[in-house]
């Protein structure tokens, strides 16, 4: 259901929707339209903590440069699909990404059944494509700065911060709040406690959910996912870090691999760092991370 339209700045559109989950739930997010027909759709599935208005300067540029329309929305309980307190909250992370992303994906051949779908996603947004009803439409996916986030697995610089993270302030502010207050501690956004709890039990394993296809999850359609997935590490990514992203295929056994690395000192950048590919300042990231999605 669309809600609103506005101009922006390249000429185009941002109409405001929103769409429904299996489950019932209410999402929020904005479509941009390209001054022109479109050629192509794209949905852009956030990372954990990054609100939708996160990509905004991206998907306004990728609409008008390559007359994409171009799909971005909140998982529910975040951001703009917000639906109350944050401590009275149920949502978990598989809900993100499975129903939400799964709704988002689909959301796309109802508005533009004409227009082949893409997608594009980061960090959590590139981790669960194979559980989306519609995985089968996908012919070419981009997952930037996306890959299993086992906790031992992340360099050495970034381990303090990954302890407190998840044995530390994390936990503790997390069962005092009822939700993770991240703003206030300095980890992040705030987020659901649920999210928090089973984020923080995936991380914990070195396979993150491959252990509970068909039991906690359901069975992914592995044999759907045969798009050409181009892998986008960071390498000053110190989250996520280059060999971590390389271990996202073990999800699409099936899927056509490549790799585009983004790294700062070639881009003439000082830092791009874990989320930094999609801000303005950093503009110098996007042809490489649209170039995938490209006919």
């Amino acid at each position: 259901m669309s809600i609103a339209t506005a101009p922006t700045l390249a000429g185009g559109t941002a109409e405001e929707v929103r769409f429904e989950t299996a489950d019932g739930r209410t999402l929020a997010g904005r479509l941009h339209h390209p001054a022109g027909a479109p050629r192509f759709a794209v949905v852009l599935h956030g990372g954990a903590g990054f609100p939708a208005r996160y990509y905004q300067d991206f998907a306004g540029w990728l609409s008008e440069t390559h007359r994409a329309a171009v799909l971005t929305y909140d998982y529910r309980d975040f951001g703009w699909s917000s639906s109350g307190p944050l401590r009275h909250s149920k949502a978990r992370i598989s809900d993100w990404g499975i129903k939400d992303q799964s709704a988002a994906l689909s959301y796309l051949p109802r508005r533009f059944p004409n227009l082949p779908p893409r997608v594009l996603g980061h960090s959590l947004g590139g981790q669960w494509l194979a559980f989306h009803d519609d995985v089968h439409r996908i012919a070419r996916a981009v997952a930037v700065a996306s890959g299993p986030g086992y906790w031992l697995d992340h360099p050495w610089p970034m381990l303090p911060r990954v302890l407190a993270f998840w044995w530390l302030l994390g936990p503790l502010a997390t069962g005092a709040a009822g939700y993770l207050p991240g703003r206030a501690i300095g980890l992040g956004a705030d987020l659901p406690a649920g999210v928090y709890w089973e984020w923080r039990k995936l991380c914990l394993k070195r396979d993150l959910h491959r252990s509970e296809w068909g039991g906690a999850y359901p069975q992914p359609r592995i044999e759907d996912a045969r798009f050409k997935l181009t892998l986008v590490p960071i390498a000053d990514d110190i989250l996520i870090a280059p060999h971590m992203v390389r271990k996202l295929p073990a999800f699409y056994p099936h899927a056509e691999i490549s790799e585009t690395l983004l790294d700062p000192a070639r881009l003439g950048l000082k830092h791009i760092g874990h989320g930094g590919a999609f801000l303005a300042r950093n503009k110098a990231c996007w042809p490489f991370i649209a170039a995938p999605l490209l006919d």
